[in-house]
């Protein structure tokens, strides 16, 4: 298994036979190095979408075009991608599919979705969401825009995941300090990867906090395009 960052919220995650692109917000994010888009999708095998907004979702349908591979998100954003006539896998909260191997559950979030970077007002996108992503012995929480919920506690338990890949910047989501607050009390990670920060000024620049927050729990702070091996 490999876990890359793209900046803000996308990764690249190497997992059974897939290759994930998540939430692969590449142009105009300032976190990502212009000119190295290539490395970043090379190999894709699908795109996993959390929700609408434009810093996740943007660049998910010229990804998806060039690099000749699906995308999987919620049923309602799915039905605006396949009018696009792009191949979509529509899905929803609770429902699992198997992307070449890699077991990958919907599961809920606390914040909203829609397409806002198409000009006019925003368009609905369906619902915010989570993955569980399973394989090669691991399961990934990866969050998603979120708050603290208390559906944490039987995610928590019914998934249990080793890893997390938690929204932590602050302002829009929650904070390191909350962050870490759920993955004390509702999981059992041994490895924490934060996301959602450093790509503007009002969000979180740095993991201390959360750091703090998770003593005895390997928490990495990722640089763009450097894998990480959990």
């Amino acid at each position: 298994m490999k876990i890359t960052w793209l900046g803000h919220s996308g990764f690249r995650i190497e997992i059974e036979e897939a290759v994930l692109l998540v939430d692969p917000w590449l142009t105009g994010n300032p976190m990502f190095p212009k000119g190295r888009e290539a490395e970043a999708t090379a190999g894709a095998t699908h795109i996993l979408l959390t929700h609408g907004h434009g810093d996740h979702a943007a660049n998910a349908l010229s990804i998806s075009r060039e690099a000749g591979v699906p995308v999987a998100c919620i049923h309602e954003l799915s039905e605006i991608f396949s009018a696009e006539g792009i191949e979509a896998i529509g899905f929803g909260k609770g429902g699992t599919i198997d992307l070449n191997g890699a077991r990958v559950t919907m599961v809920n979030a606390c914040h909203s979705s829609s397409i806002d970077y198409r000009g006019g007002a925003p368009e609905n996108a369906g619902s915010e969401a989570g993955f569980m992503i399973a394989g090669e012995g691991h399961t990934i929480y990866l969050t998603g825009d979120t708050t603290v919920m208390a559906d944490m506690e039987w995610m928590g338990e019914y998934f249990a995941p080793d890893i997390g890949i938690l929204c932590a910047g602050g302002h829009y989501t929650m904070d390191m300090k909350m962050a870490a607050y759920a993955a004390k009390k509702y999981f059992d990670f041994k490895t924490v990867i934060p996301c959602h920060y450093k790509t503007f000024p009002l969000l979180a620049q740095n993991a201390d906090a959360l750091k703090a927050g998770l003593p005895g729990v390997r928490v990495i702070e990722p640089e763009v395009l450097a894998p990480i091996m959990p």
